[in-house]
């Protein structure tokens, strides 16, 4: 009975995973059909890969996504990671309110956030455009760089800080020298995690952009009309593989980290 329930639960977990992944798989071997039908096989060759690369306006468009997705990233995790020491330094029910505020846009509908943000740029600057879009993929991952960096940040012994402090440390310099280092996994995953939702936008991305710009979400989504082009085939493949390499980046991260805790939790022991 126990080998059954086993045998069960790995068919169904199985069935799950293939639900999951067979069209990923089918997408990327479609990638390197030499055929632009979908339906017959013309042969493994790059010519979608070929065609991608040669096309100017898909390429602009994931210029354009690579860029902005680091530039909020980036400007996030600084914002996000200052928003963490300054909610430290509150009183517990004010931390406690002010992170509940702060969680908001997780739970609030993307769409709603979009139409929000519109409404708000098109009354202050009466245009969209590039930092009105910048500035909204930051209103959208600061959250999740919060809830990656506010964790490790916590853990972190506040006297280590103080010793440096009174050894002649300026605290920007402790910070840096002392602070930065330890929550660096918990920072580096919030990056890595904003990166990744940045790229992936849609919603947010479509409501606030400026006239002529385009990322890779709006370009497919206008182009919808022309049906599906060979080169969406080879984008897909590339892009699934670039997420796949940030998640496995992000883990190895977190397993680092995992295992210097672990190892500073032992070694605190044993002096004692």
């Amino acid at each position: 009975m126990k080998r059954l329930s086993a045998f069960l639960r790995g068919v169904y977990i199985a069935l799950i995973f293939a639900l999951l992944y067979m069209p990923v798989a089918l997408m990327i071997v479609l990638s390197f059909n030499g055929s632009r039908s979908s339906y017959e096989w013309g042969g493994f060759s790059f010519v979608k890969y070929e065609a991608l690369f040669n096309n100017e306006i898909i390429m602009e468009a994931l210029l354009t996504t690579v860029l902005l997705g680091f530039a909020s990233a980036a400007l996030a995790t600084i914002i996000g990671t200052l928003a963490c020491i300054g909610l430290l330094a509150m009183k517990k029910k004010l931390q406690k309110t002010v992170t509940t505020v702060a969680n908001i846009p997780l739970l609030n509908a993307d769409i709603v956030t979009g139409i929000s943000l519109m409404l708000f740029f098109s009354a202050i600057v009466g245009r969209m455009n590039n930092v009105t879009l910048i500035a909204s993929h930051i209103t959208l991952i600061l959250p999740y760089v919060v809830l990656n960096v506010f964790p490790k940040l916590s853990q972190f012994d506040k006297s280590v800080y103080e010793a440096a402090l009174d050894l002649g440390a300026s605290p920007i310099k402790a910070f840096f020298k002392v602070t930065l280092p330890d929550i660096f996994p918990g920072v580096l995953t919030g990056f890595l995690l904003a990166l990744t939702i940045s790229l992936d936008d849609f919603t947010i991305t479509y409501f606030t952009k400026g006239q002529g710009i385009n990322t890779l979400s709006t370009l497919i989504y206008t182009n919808r009309i022309r049906g599906i082009l060979p080169e969406y085939y080879a984008l897909a493949a590339l892009t699934f593989i670039a997420v796949l390499f940030l998640i496995l980046v992000m883990q190895i991260v977190n397993m680092r980290s995992a295992t210097s805790g672990n190892n500073r939790a032992k070694a605190q022991k044993n002096n004692y």
